[in-house]
This record gives C-alpha cells, structure tokens and sequence, in this order.
C-alpha cells in the first residue's frame, strides 16, 4: 500500500505533459476559429465579386442603348466580370422586372434561387424594359460551402443539395435610343 501511495504523490507533482493538456483543450476551438474566418472570408469575396460582376453588367445594359440583351447575354456578363465565381453560369439565376415609380410596389422579398438540380427556366421573371423604365435586376448564386460542418458553414441555410446562396441587387433605369 505504500507503494501505491508513494507513486499517487509522485504522479501528482509530476508537470510532464502540463502542455499537451492546454494543447488538447484549446486547438478544437482554434480549429472551429480558423474555419470560421476562412469560410467568411470566401463568403464575402465571392459575394463582393458577384456584387462587381453584376454591376459592370448592369453598366454595359444601362449605357449600350439599342442592344435587347437577353437573360444569357447578362449571365455571361456578369460570370465573366465576376471571375471568381465556380460554375458560374451554371449557379447564377437572373431575375429582371420592371418598377412603376408612380405606383410603387415593393419587389418580392426574396429572390428567386431555384434548385440547381432542376433545369432553371431563363425566361422565369425575366422582362426587358422599355425606355426610360425603371428597372431591378437581382442575381442569385449558389455554392457549397467550404466547410460545411463547421462554424459558420454549418450555420448557412443551404438547400436539399447542401448548396447556399447569395444574392445580388442593382436598379437602373433604361436609357432611350
């Protein structure tokens, strides 16, 4: 029994291993931070390139009078100002209405992202607008998240694929010819 005595007390006062005890608790939690600021740190590239890229588009419809672009022609637009973004054209939906300033009716809330798994309708909520017409154009991107069990990745809502989205606005009014 004095042995075992002896080796409890010895084993108490030994601080070998003190490190790997700190180690043990705190790396999960920096893990979890690291994850976390890398998922939001893509998050907002992509966003602030889908933002870029939709703007430039928008500039190109707003400035380029007489061209009818359709829904294709302003995706690949916006894909190729945005560069940044995986499987842009497949990812992207565009919806395009017109706003009556006189009678003004807030747009819907939500944009319209789809399910990237079914074939996206382009002519879905897409109208060309006439001279001097106010127009709301919103782009919706979707995208798998890096880390999607982890921090803020296990946060985002996502759809039945596991994809998130992001979504892009931008007004402009239809310059005459």
């Amino acid at each position: 029994m004095k042995h075992v005595s002896q080796y409890i007390r010895r084993f108490r006062g030994e601080e070998d291993g003190n490190a790997t005890v700190e180690f043990a608790i705190l790396f999960p939690f920096f893990v979890f931070m690291f994850c976390a600021a890398v998922e939001l740190g893509m998050i907002t590239f992509r966003h602030s390139m889908l933002e870029r890229g939709l703007d430039l588009a928008v500039r190109d419809v707003r400035l380029t009078t007489g061209v009818d672009y359709q829904h294709d022609d302003i995706r690949d637009r916006t894909c190729g100002y945005a560069g940044f973004l995986p499987k842009c054209t497949t990812r992207l939906q565009l919806e395009m209405a017109p706003l009556d300033m006189r009678n003004y009716t807030r747009p819907d809330g939500t944009a319209r992202c789809g399910d990237i798994a079914l074939t996206a309708n382009p002519a879905n909520e897409f109208q060309n607008g006439r001279q001097n017409e106010m127009m709301i154009l919103r782009a919706c991107y979707t995208f798998k998240p890096l880390f999607p069990l982890t921090g803020l990745g296990r946060h985002l809502s996502t759809d039945d694929t596991g994809h998130a989205a992001m979504v892009a606005t931008s007004a402009f009014v239809q310059e005459p010819l």
